[in-house]
């Protein structure tokens, strides 16, 4: 089973960046497996953020987010990012790394966009 761990969460302000990133351990098979971000906000349903293939040649956005974040990968160093510019209100939620063919979930990581 896989284990996944978030970091790089915070407090920005609007219009403001972070970067988060997720470590896979235990991840033999890290590299055939698409890998994604979810988000949940309070009082709302997680919503897929955004995925990115084990090769990295199909990936996929919310349209809230289009143009906005970009989803990569680090096959070596088994790790996803988020990277998160133009900050919105809307996008305060916590943020998980998942492996949806697996269903494995990280613990999640607080993301907080306000002045």
């Amino acid at each position: 089973q896989v284990q996944l761990v978030e970091s790089g969460g915070a407090l920005v302000q609007p219009g403001g960046s972070l970067r988060l990133s997720c470590v896979a351990s235990r991840s033999n098979l890290f590299t055939t497996y698409t890998m994604a971000w979810h988000r949940q906000a309070p009082g709302k349903q997680r919503e897929l953020v955004a995925s990115v293939s084990g090769d990295s040649r199909i990936i996929t956005y919310a349209d809230s987010v289009k143009g906005r974040f970009t989803i990569s990968r680090d096959n070596a160093k088994n790790t996803i990012y988020l990277q998160m510019n133009s900050l919105k209100p809307e996008d305060t939620a916590v943020y998980y790394c998942t492996q949806p063919f697996t269903d494995a979930w990280g613990q999640g990581t607080q993301v907080t966009v306000s002045s």
